[in-house]
Protein backbone atom coordinates (compact mmCIF):
# COMPACT_ATOMS: atom_id res chain seq x y z
CA UNK A 1 0.00 0.00 0.00
CA UNK A 2 2.78 2.49 0.57
CA UNK A 3 5.89 2.65 -0.94
CA UNK A 4 8.61 5.09 0.62
CA UNK A 5 12.20 5.15 -1.21
CA UNK A 6 15.54 7.14 -0.71
CA UNK A 7 13.40 9.48 1.12
CA UNK A 8 15.01 12.66 2.28
CA UNK A 9 13.95 15.25 4.34
CA UNK A 10 15.65 18.20 5.76
CA UNK A 11 15.23 21.89 7.91
CA UNK A 12 17.50 23.82 6.44
CA UNK A 13 20.66 22.75 6.16
CA UNK A 14 20.01 19.70 8.65
CA UNK A 15 19.06 16.36 7.35
CA UNK A 16 16.70 14.81 9.28
CA UNK A 17 15.86 11.74 7.25
CA UNK A 18 18.47 10.08 5.70
CA UNK A 19 17.66 7.68 2.37
CA UNK A 20 14.54 6.10 4.44
CA UNK A 21 13.13 3.33 2.37
CA UNK A 22 9.78 1.31 3.81
CA UNK A 23 6.93 -0.77 2.73
CA UNK A 24 3.65 -0.74 4.36
CA UNK A 25 1.53 -3.88 3.09
CA UNK A 26 -2.20 -3.50 2.75
CA UNK A 27 -3.88 -4.65 6.42
CA UNK A 28 -0.79 -4.54 7.97
CA UNK A 29 -0.12 -2.84 11.36
CA UNK A 30 3.73 -2.11 10.56
CA UNK A 31 5.74 0.02 13.42
CA UNK A 32 8.42 2.31 13.22
CA UNK A 33 10.78 2.67 16.82
CA UNK A 34 13.63 5.18 17.70
CA UNK A 35 15.08 7.24 20.30
CA UNK A 36 13.99 10.57 20.28
CA UNK A 37 15.07 12.46 17.58
CA UNK A 38 15.66 10.13 15.58
CA UNK A 39 13.28 11.04 13.25
CA UNK A 40 10.26 9.29 13.44
CA UNK A 41 7.71 12.44 13.35
CA UNK A 42 9.34 13.44 10.25
CA UNK A 43 9.20 10.83 8.38
CA UNK A 44 5.27 10.84 9.71
CA UNK A 45 4.65 14.73 8.48
CA UNK A 46 6.56 14.00 5.56
CA UNK A 47 4.41 11.01 4.23
CA UNK A 48 1.07 13.15 5.49
CA UNK A 49 2.55 16.11 3.28
CA UNK A 50 3.04 18.19 6.15
CA UNK A 51 7.06 18.45 5.34
CA UNK A 52 8.03 18.44 1.69
CA UNK A 53 10.93 16.02 1.32
CA UNK A 54 14.05 17.16 -0.92
CA UNK A 55 14.49 13.79 -2.35
CA UNK A 56 12.80 10.46 -2.62
CA UNK A 57 9.37 9.15 -3.33
CA UNK A 58 6.47 8.33 -1.39
CA UNK A 59 4.02 5.67 -3.42
CA UNK A 60 0.68 5.29 -2.12
CA UNK A 61 -1.57 2.62 -3.94
CA UNK A 62 0.91 3.01 -7.18
CA UNK A 63 0.62 6.78 -6.95
CA UNK A 64 3.77 8.88 -6.18
CA UNK A 65 2.24 11.64 -3.68
CA UNK A 66 5.49 13.17 -2.41
CA UNK A 67 5.39 17.11 -1.97
CA UNK A 68 1.19 16.97 -2.68
CA UNK A 69 -0.23 18.81 0.06
CA UNK A 70 -1.58 17.78 3.13
CA UNK A 71 -5.34 18.15 2.17
CA UNK A 72 -4.48 16.13 -1.16
CA UNK A 73 -2.86 13.50 0.34
CA UNK A 74 -5.70 12.89 2.83
CA UNK A 75 -8.18 12.69 0.06
CA UNK A 76 -6.18 10.00 -1.49
CA UNK A 77 -6.77 8.19 2.14
CA UNK A 78 -3.79 8.73 4.61
CA UNK A 79 -4.64 10.95 7.62
CA UNK A 80 -2.24 11.55 10.40
CA UNK A 81 -2.72 11.39 14.16
CA UNK A 82 -0.07 13.90 14.77
CA UNK A 83 2.17 13.84 17.97
CA UNK A 84 0.53 16.02 20.56
CA UNK A 85 -3.25 15.06 19.12
CA UNK A 86 -3.68 18.82 17.94
CA UNK A 87 -6.99 18.58 18.97
CA UNK A 88 -9.14 22.04 18.48
CA UNK A 89 -9.82 22.94 22.14
CA UNK A 90 -11.72 25.80 22.14
CA UNK A 91 -14.29 23.87 19.86
CA UNK A 92 -16.64 21.01 21.00
CA UNK A 93 -16.12 17.57 20.59
CA UNK A 94 -18.03 16.84 18.36
CA UNK A 95 -17.25 19.80 15.95
CA UNK A 96 -13.34 18.36 16.03
CA UNK A 97 -15.27 15.36 14.70
CA UNK A 98 -16.64 17.15 11.93
CA UNK A 99 -13.59 18.46 10.93
CA UNK A 100 -12.73 15.31 10.51
CA UNK A 101 -14.86 14.52 7.75
CA UNK A 102 -14.33 18.05 6.12
CA UNK A 103 -13.03 16.59 3.21
CA UNK A 104 -15.40 14.03 2.59
CA UNK A 105 -18.72 14.84 -0.74
CA UNK A 106 -20.20 11.74 0.42
CA UNK A 107 -23.70 11.10 2.18
CA UNK A 108 -22.41 8.57 5.09
CA UNK A 109 -20.98 11.02 7.28
CA UNK A 110 -24.11 10.86 9.71
CA UNK A 111 -23.59 6.98 10.39
CA UNK A 112 -19.80 6.95 9.90
CA UNK A 113 -20.30 9.88 12.95
CA UNK A 114 -22.87 7.40 14.73
CA UNK A 115 -20.02 4.33 14.57
CA UNK A 116 -17.22 6.31 15.65
CA UNK A 117 -19.35 7.38 18.85
CA UNK A 118 -19.89 3.76 19.12
CA UNK A 119 -16.16 2.85 19.77
CA UNK A 120 -15.49 5.45 21.61
CA UNK A 121 -18.54 5.99 24.05
CA UNK A 122 -16.62 8.91 26.08
CA UNK A 123 -17.08 11.00 22.94
CA UNK A 124 -20.82 10.64 22.89
CA UNK A 125 -21.44 11.71 26.44
CA UNK A 126 -18.81 15.00 26.38
CA UNK A 127 -19.76 16.12 22.36
CA UNK A 128 -21.07 19.13 23.24
CA UNK A 129 -17.93 20.30 25.55
CA UNK A 130 -15.27 22.40 24.57
CA UNK A 131 -12.33 19.80 23.79
CA UNK A 132 -9.78 21.58 25.87
CA UNK A 133 -11.52 20.09 28.32
CA UNK A 134 -10.90 16.59 27.77
CA UNK A 135 -8.40 14.66 29.98
CA UNK A 136 -4.81 13.37 27.68
CA UNK A 137 -6.31 9.47 27.06
CA UNK A 138 -9.74 11.37 25.88
CA UNK A 139 -8.04 14.24 24.13
CA UNK A 140 -6.11 10.92 22.12
CA UNK A 141 -9.53 9.07 21.42
CA UNK A 142 -10.71 12.10 20.10
CA UNK A 143 -8.12 12.73 17.73
CA UNK A 144 -8.12 8.95 16.73
CA UNK A 145 -11.84 9.36 16.27
CA UNK A 146 -11.12 12.71 13.97
CA UNK A 147 -9.14 10.90 11.86
CA UNK A 148 -11.07 7.78 11.12
CA UNK A 149 -13.65 10.01 9.98
CA UNK A 150 -12.00 10.92 6.95
CA UNK A 151 -12.23 7.40 6.25
CA UNK A 152 -8.55 6.43 5.67
CA UNK A 153 -7.19 3.81 3.46
CA UNK A 154 -3.89 4.29 6.01
CA UNK A 155 -3.94 5.58 9.41
CA UNK A 156 -0.53 7.03 10.45
CA UNK A 157 -0.07 7.19 14.80
CA UNK A 158 3.01 9.10 15.58
CA UNK A 159 2.98 8.55 19.71
CA UNK A 160 -0.59 7.90 20.27
CA UNK A 161 0.18 6.76 23.97
CA UNK A 162 2.62 9.34 24.65
CA UNK A 163 2.08 10.90 28.36
CA UNK A 164 -0.31 8.31 29.35
CA UNK A 165 -1.04 6.25 32.14
CA UNK A 166 -0.56 2.44 32.28
CA UNK A 167 -4.47 1.61 31.84
CA UNK A 168 -4.92 3.98 29.65
CA UNK A 169 -2.02 2.86 27.20
CA UNK A 170 -3.57 -0.56 27.26
CA UNK A 171 -6.67 1.01 25.71
CA UNK A 172 -5.05 2.65 23.00
CA UNK A 173 -3.37 -0.60 21.80
CA UNK A 174 -6.72 -2.30 22.70
CA UNK A 175 -8.04 0.16 20.11
CA UNK A 176 -5.19 0.14 17.57
CA UNK A 177 -5.88 -3.36 16.92
CA UNK A 178 -9.54 -3.28 16.58
CA UNK A 179 -9.10 -0.27 14.02
CA UNK A 180 -6.95 -2.96 11.81
CA UNK A 181 -9.25 -5.81 12.03
CA UNK A 182 -11.69 -3.85 10.90
CA UNK A 183 -9.91 -2.95 6.99
CA UNK A 184 -7.36 -0.02 8.01
CA UNK A 185 -3.76 -0.05 7.71
CA UNK A 186 -1.42 1.02 10.14
CA UNK A 187 1.77 2.84 10.16
CA UNK A 188 2.53 3.36 14.04
CA UNK A 189 5.29 5.55 15.64
CA UNK A 190 5.67 4.24 19.25
CA UNK A 191 8.61 4.65 22.12
CA UNK A 192 6.52 2.55 24.35
CA UNK A 193 8.70 -0.42 22.40
CA UNK A 194 7.75 -3.78 23.66
CA UNK A 195 3.78 -2.58 23.15
CA UNK A 196 4.96 -1.79 19.50
CA UNK A 197 6.61 -4.86 18.56
CA UNK A 198 3.92 -6.73 20.23
CA UNK A 199 1.12 -5.09 18.42
CA UNK A 200 2.68 -4.64 15.05
CA UNK A 201 3.43 -7.40 11.85
CA UNK A 202 6.59 -5.94 10.99
CA UNK A 203 9.25 -3.08 12.14
CA UNK A 204 12.01 -0.35 11.53
CA UNK A 205 14.26 0.93 13.68
CA UNK A 206 15.47 4.93 12.98
CA UNK A 207 18.54 6.20 14.49
CA UNK A 208 19.52 9.11 13.44
CA UNK A 209 17.81 9.57 10.35
CA UNK A 210 18.44 6.56 9.21
CA UNK A 211 16.60 2.92 9.52
CA UNK A 212 19.48 0.95 10.73
CA UNK A 213 17.31 -2.50 11.09
CA UNK A 214 13.77 -3.78 9.97
CA UNK A 215 12.02 -7.26 9.95
CA UNK A 216 9.51 -9.04 11.73
CA UNK A 217 8.27 -7.95 15.07
CA UNK A 218 8.97 -11.03 16.99
CA UNK A 219 12.05 -11.29 15.69
CA UNK A 220 13.32 -8.08 16.30
CA UNK A 221 12.12 -8.21 19.94
CA UNK A 222 14.58 -11.17 20.51
CA UNK A 223 17.65 -9.07 18.51
CA UNK A 224 20.06 -8.52 21.35
CA UNK A 225 20.68 -4.79 20.04
CA UNK A 226 17.05 -3.91 20.11
CA UNK A 227 17.05 -5.91 23.82
CA UNK A 228 19.56 -3.50 24.98
CA UNK A 229 18.56 -0.07 23.60
CA UNK A 230 14.81 -0.16 24.25
CA UNK A 231 13.95 -3.03 26.70
CA UNK A 232 16.11 -2.59 29.25
CA UNK A 233 17.45 -6.29 29.10
CA UNK A 234 21.47 -7.04 29.17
Amino acid sequence: MLEVRALETCYGKIRALREVSIDVPGGAIVGIIGANGAGKSTLMRTIAGVLAPRAGSIRFRGEDIAGLPPHGILRRGVALVPEGRAILSRMTVRENLEMGAYVRRDRNVPADMERVMDRFPVLRQRQLQPAGSLSGGEQQMLAIARALLSVPKLLLLDEPTLGLAPLLVADIFRIVREINASGTTILLVEQNVRQALKVSSHAYVLETGRIVLSGPSARLAEEPRIKAAYLGQA
